[in-house]
């Protein structure tokens, strides 16, 4: 049956976080490798900003745990207490919960649906998916969409994109004559650019590693587009810097801002850190006139908007109970109908076995009469064979609860 091994926001800090996230380009052989491991036959994983999630259908968390590990080179001994584990329906029912928003540190946000997805066919195209995951996750996006659609817990104005907004309304009055760069090309860094032109503010520069990759983005939102080796000249020059890559190392150094400072006269600057791992080092948060916020930092905000998707919560968890339980429900008779044909299998051979016997003994001419009573009766000793042994020792061994079963069963 599934099983969730991982962190998120929740549980740790971006401090143990960012050493365990994956990026999407290492995803496909780290899976390969995952279902390598013994009682490892199916997995997909799951790694954004907020979490770090391995859905499998291993028996043995800790093994889990100490592959993690090892993976990222990361022995730290409160690493475990960081990690939480959900086995069975408990399974199902927080991959939804992660799927619909509900995990997430913005309540019903839509991100992480198109990310859970983007882990799926990560996971397909690896060859890590199988009988298990392949039910699940079409029901758990088929839930999601249900959710959405019909408790209306997206339709609310909190995001990323808004807590990002009272941050910077803390620094500047007007955010109308503020020069933004923003650093990056994913769907994060389109939805702030969005936002913030949405708000009337008309420098936005974009950097990234390549420029091609933006071009959608500079088409769009009629943006200025850099590489990220020009970070340094664009600097001096902003105010706000938003920064959302999926770098393995910081991109930018404390004395990299010491230098931008030395343009800027006495006008603050505002870092936003929205990577795991950062990208932006910690030690700049020292500097004056330098106000750093890292993803972690924005959860006080985004709590404080989440008053309106309080009711639309509490239906979406009803929901999610409900389609668990259904779920389960059609996994236990799908492994029940495997119980049933490989059943049917076994008595099948028995019953060939027996008639090929009783055809023998018909050509060399015994009593058919007699033929078929040794086969009637053969037949039924080895069909009742293995339940009449099982019955003797569950009655020896006072299993109550199996014979109740079993009296069921043969309906006695």
């Amino acid at each position: 049956m599934p099983l969730v091994f991982g962190i998120n926001h929740h549980s740790a800090p971006i401090s143990i976080r960012e050493k365990l996230a994956f990026d999407p380009t290492q995803l496909p052989e780290v899976l390969k490798n995952l279902v390598q491991q013994p009682a490892v036959n199916e997995a997909v994983i799951l790694s954004t900003c907020n979490r770090t999630e391995i859905y499998t259908n291993a028996t043995d968390p800790a093994a889990l745990h100490l592959w993690l590990a090892h993976q990222k080179t990361f022995f730290d001994h409160d690493f475990y207490q960081h990690c939480y584990t959900h086995h069975d329906i408990n399974a199902v029912r927080h991959i939804m919960r992660v799927a619909s928003g509900l995990d997430s540190m913005v309540l019903g946000e839509p991100q992480v649906l198109g990310q859970m997805k983007q882990a799926w066919h990560i996971a397909q195209s690896a060859g890590t998916i199988g009988n298990q995951l392949k039910y699940l996750f079409p029901a758990v996006f088929s839930t999601s969409k249900q959710i959405r659609t019909e408790t209306g817990i997206g339709a609310h104005s909190v995001s990323i994109a808004y807590a990002i907004t009272q941050i910077t309304k803390r620094i500047y009055e007007r955010l109308t004559s503020c020069r933004v760069l923003l650093i990056g090309a994913g769907e994060t860094i389109e939805l702030v650019a969005a936002h913030l032109q949405g708000l009337g503010v008309k420098k936005i520069v974009v950097a990234n590693r390549t420029v091609e990759k933006i071009q959608v983005l500079v088409d769009t939102l009629q943006v200025h587009a850099i590489r990220i080796q020009d970070i340094p000249s664009y600097l001096k020059e902003s105010d706000i810097v938003i920064s959302a890559t999926a770098s393995q190392l910081p991109i930018l150094g404390k004395g990299m801002i010491e230098s931008a400072l030395k343009y800027k006269k006495n006008r603050p600057l505002l870092l936003i850190d929205l990577a795991v791992p950062r990208d932006i080092e910690p030690e700049i948060a020292q500097l004056d006139r330098v106000y750093l916020y890292n993803i972690d930092d924005l959860q006080t905000i985004i709590t404080q908007n989440l008053k309106s998707r309080a009711e639309a919560s509490k239906q979406a968890e009803s929901m999610i109970d409900l389609q668990a339980s259904l779920f389960f429900q059609k996994m236990r008779v799908f492994h029940a109908r495997h119980i049933i044909t490989e059943y049917r299998q076994r008595l099948e051979k028995i019953r060939e076995e027996e008639q090929n016997k009783a055809l023998m003994q018909l050509q060399q001419g015994h009593d058919p009469r007699i033929v078929l009573q040794q086969f009637s009766h053969q037949l039924v000793n080895k069909i009742m064979h293995h339940p009449t042994v099982r019955l003797r020792e569950a009655a020896s061994d006072e299993q109550c609860d199996t014979l109740r079963v079993m009296k069921t069963f043969f309906e006695l």
